[in-house]
């Protein structure tokens, strides 16, 4: 079996989140659930084979995570992401440690940074 880890990170408002995740971002939602109607919900997202969770359970984490994904092509990335309307960034940028990264913030102020190895 292969050993996966999947980032949770806290949302306050699914309502809110899931569309920029799913149309801003191109993300999936896998699997839903919510004990009962009115409850948080908890649910996994996948994007190019990268998974997370986001949830409403005020329990399991805080706003104001971070998470990174490694991409293989940043730029594109951006301009799907700004093709959509949803999501607001700056360009990607390159860093001293030869990668070339784009930062993104949800509507909670969790921290998505999507990153390609610059060559060399």
């Amino acid at each position: 079996m292969t050993q996966t880890v999947v980032p949770v990170l806290r949302v306050t408002n699914a309502a809110i989140s899931f569309p920029f995740y799913t149309e801003g971002l191109g993300f999936t939602v896998d699997r839903e659930y919510r004990h009962e109607q009115g409850f948080p919900v908890f649910a996994q997202l996948t994007r190019d084979g990268q998974s997370i969770f986001l949830t409403e359970h005020a329990g399991d984490c805080q706003v104001g995570g971070a998470v990174y994904f490694m991409v293989p092509a940043v730029d594109e990335c951006y301009r799907a992401f700004q093709a959509t309307g949803i999501v607001k960034a700056n360009p990607p940028h390159n860093t001293a440690w030869k990668t070339r990264e784009l930062q993104i913030v949800d509507p909670d102020g969790n921290r998505l940074t999507f990153s390609t190895e610059l060559a060399g």
